[in-house]
Parts: structure tokens; C-alpha cells; sequence
């Protein structure tokens, strides 16, 4: 007895296409993925960030960046108290002033002896000579030298003590001038070293998001091109699934599978039997 089937097949086309996505996914599945392409990655300190770092550490910040300073006016300090007091002017006495001063006492003590010399020639030709006037006479010249002398080395002494008083005095002027100047800079450098490391730290920082944005940038480029053919097919399995939903339906096919040996002989016994028994009942 021949089986008739009746069964709903998709059109050619879309077997070609079941195969043909099944073989993809199969195959696109079946390798591991590399995600280090697209793993997340910090783009490194700028080199304006690093020179910042460095001049913050080395002498930016803390007692290095004033210290030398404040180390400079303390030494012109000292150097201003050692010009002032009895000694200070002592350092700025001309070396030659003693020689000046000799020279001009020898000359000075030359020109009195002549003095005298002249007063006992005076006594001898007023008759007076070894008398009691030429003694009066010798004692208030030597008087009056002797006075005359001490003001002129105390007019040299003076003067040499007033010369050097006054560049002792100006000496401790410009010292105390240049340890002020060294209080200044220690507080003015450190700030200057702070505006150099905050414009160092703000252009590095720049510089840095730049780069991390083009890290991100390629991170998600290469991300789109490694799920791109998940993508893909994904849109493929979405699209046959339509086609395959709308193709079941209108298309059916009849089958008459072939008999068996069995079944043949079964179909020629029955046969044969109903000729057999339609002879017998005429």
C-alpha cells in the first residue's frame, strides 16, 4: 500500500541560506576572540608632567628652593655686622697711611730741628747765646712744635680713620642691601618655581587627555572591528528568520516514498487472491 507524506519545505534558497549562515557562525564562533585590541589602556605622563614632577621634587617645593638664599643673606649679614662696631673701619685703613704718616713727622721733625738751629743763631748774634732767653726762647719753640706736631699726625690719623668710616660705612650699606636682596628672592623664587610647575603640569595635562582620547579612539575603533562580523550575521539571522517565517507556510510537498520488496509481494498476493476468488463466485 503506497504512504503518500505531505511535508512543509523552505524554497532552495532559503536551505542555501541556513547552510551558509550555520557554516559563518561556525566558523566566526570558533575563534577566540582577541580582546587585547580593545582592552582599556592610560596614556602615559606627558614629558611637560615630568619635567614639572622633577623641578617640584628637586627645587619647587620645600626649604630647597629658598634655602640658598636665605643661606646667601645670612652670610651678608654677618659680613654687615663684622663692618660695624670700634674695629670696623679697621679692615679699610689704607696700608700705606702709616708710611704717609712717618714720612711726613720725619720731614716735619727735620724742619723743627732747623727751628732751633735758628734760635741759637738768633742768641748768638744778640749777644744772648747760652743766656736764660735763648732757653725761653727753645722751650716755647719746642712747646709750640711739639703741640704742632701732635695735631698734624692726629689731623692724618683722623683723616685715614674718617676715610676708612666711611667705606666701612658704605661697605655695610651694600651688604645689608644685597642680604635683603637674598630675603627677596627666597621669597620670590619659590613662587616663580610654583608658576613654572603649574604651566608645566597644566600643558602636560593637556597633552596627556589628548593622547588617552586618541587611546580611546583606536580602543573603540578596533572594538567595532572585532564585532563587526557578530554584527553582521546577527542582522543576517535576523533577516532569514523573516524570510523563513513568511517561505514555511506557502510551500508543500507531496512524497510517495517507493515500496519495499515486502510490501511489493504483499500487493501481487492480494491481488492475485482477489482474481482467484472472483473466479470462484461466477
Amino acid at each position: 500500500m503506497a504512504i503518500t507524506e505531505t511535508r512543509s519545505l523552505p524554497p532552495q534558497f532559503v536551505e542555501d541560506l541556513g547552510k551558509d549562515y550555520a557554516t559563518q557562525l561556525t566558523g566566526l564562533t570558533s575563534q577566540k576572540m582577541d580582546t587585547t585590541k580593545f582592552q582599556p589602556m592610560v596614556a602615559g605622563q606627558d614629558q611637560a608632567q615630568t619635567d614639572a614632577y622633577n623641578l617640584a621634587t628637586t627645587q619647587g617645593q620645600g626649604i630647597g628652593a629658598y634655602a640658598p638664599y636665605l643661606s646667601q643673606a645670612g652670610a651678608y649679614g654677618t659680613a654687615a655686622a663684622g663692618l660695624s662696631g670700634p674695629q670696623g673701619y679697621s679692615s679699610f685703613m689704607s696700608p700705606y697711611q702709616q708710611d704717609v704718616i712717618d714720612a711726613t713727622m720725619s720731614e716735619y721733625d727735620t724742619q723743627a730741628a732747623k727751628g732751633i738751629t735758628g734760635i741759637g743763631q738768633q742768641a748768638a748774634m744778640s749777644g744772648n747765646l747760652g743766656g736764660g732767653r735763648e732757653g725761653v726762647m727753645r722751650s716755647e719753640y719746642q712747646n709750640k712744635s711739639d703741640m704742632n706736631r701732635a695735631l698734624l699726625q692726629a689731623g692724618m690719623l683722623q683723616q685715614g680713620f674718617g676715610q676708612a668710616q666711611q667705606a666701612a660705612n658704605t661697605a655695610f650699606g651694600q651688604q645689608q642691601q644685597l642680604g635683603a636682596d637674598q630675603q627677596r628672592m627666597a621669597q620670590l623664587v619659590p613662587n616663580l618655581y610654583g608658576s613654572d610647575i603649574a604651566t608645566l603640569q597644566g600643558a602636560g595635562t593637556n597633552q596627556q587627555l589628548q593622547a588617552q582620547n586618541i587611546l580611546d579612539q583606536q580602543r573603540e575603533a578596533n572594538r567595532m572591528a572585532a564585532y563587526e562580523p557578530y554584527e553582521r550575521l546577527g542582522y543576517m539571522g535576523a533577516g532569514m528568520g523573516n524570510v523563513m517565517g513568511g517561505a514555511m507556510g506557502q510551500y508543500q510537498s507531496q512524497v510517495t516514498p517507493n515500496q519495499s520488496p515486502l510490501q511489493q509481494a504483499m500487493g501481487i498476493a492480494s491481488l492475485g487472491y482477489g482474481a482467484y476468488k472472483g473466479k470462484i463466485f461466477q
